[in-house]
């Protein structure tokens, strides 16, 4: 059953951090089953504060997910993330 990263920026602290984040997360995603479905399009905020950005990732199931999120190169791209903005992220499994 196909399983969904949600990525959601609140705000952003350090822009140089977030930017080596930027530049450097695609090639973590290589040998991965991921689809991209959404990053930081355009939003209809319909309840609640809007967030700076928002970003969904699809793997087939939530053991891929967790196999990306959890890998050395992920983790050590995703430490300049950390550093340069608050995000709230969810690993959400499909219907």
């Amino acid at each position: 059953m196909s399983a969904y990263i949600v990525f959601t920026r609140e705000n952003t602290t350090d822009q140089a951090e977030l930017d080596a984040y930027m530049q450097a997360v695609a090639p973590t995603f290589e040998g991965h089953p991921v689809r991209i479905l959404a990053a930081y399009g355009t939003q209809d905020v319909l309840e609640g504060a809007a967030p700076e950005g928002v970003v969904i990732v699809e793997f087939p199931t939530m053991t891929h997910a967790r196999a990306w999120y959890d890998s050395p190169a992920y983790q050590a791209v995703a430490r300049h993330r950390h550093r340069g903005s608050a995000y709230r992220v969810v690993i959400v499994q499909g219907t």
